[in-house]
């Protein structure tokens, strides 16, 4: 059976987006329920598989504008059994996320780096890479809104 969240559940989720660090303390502040029901709420929501991670995005400590941004479209030779080129994707750091995409592209790749000239090399990369047909590459000119 799967779990329903509830109003709390909810709360926790969206305190936890805007900090990820938040203590049990603080949340349980802001739902008024004890530290440890909290607790319990969280570890239930880790394993029911509403929070499936937690990350930091980092930087160069300046500003955080200096991060270059590209998404690259890479179609494969073969679709089906395509599964090297995502294995050879997992590899390369500057790849912050890949999704399978249905139509005309077949995966969609976010690169991020400080320097555009790695941006350069890693696209070199993976469009060399056995198995990729072809690429398309963009550069985000700003992000304007980033969860």
């Amino acid at each position: 059976m799967k779990y329903l969240l509830d109003r709390v559940d909810d709360q926790i989720l969206a305190a936890l987006k805007l900090n990820a660090r938040a203590s049990h303390a603080e949340l349980s502040a802001k739902v008024n329920l004890s530290r440890n029901a909290v607790r319990v709420r969280i570890e239930r929501l880790e394993r029911e598989g509403f929070i499936k991670g937690y990350t930091i995005v980092t930087g160069d400590g300046g500003d955080p504008g200096h991060i270059t941004t590209a998404l690259m479209f890479v179609y494969r030779q073969d679709r089906m059994r395509g599964g090297e080129v995502i294995q050879a994707l997992r590899k390369i750091p500057e790849v912050v996320a890949c999704d399978v995409m249905t139509g005309d592209f077949d995966l969609l790749v976010r690169v991020e780096s400080p320097q555009a000239d790695r941006i350069r090399q890693i696209w070199q990369l993976i469009s060399e890479l056995p198995g990729v047909r072809d690429t398309l590459t963009a550069f985000a000119l700003s992000s304007v809104i980033r969860k």
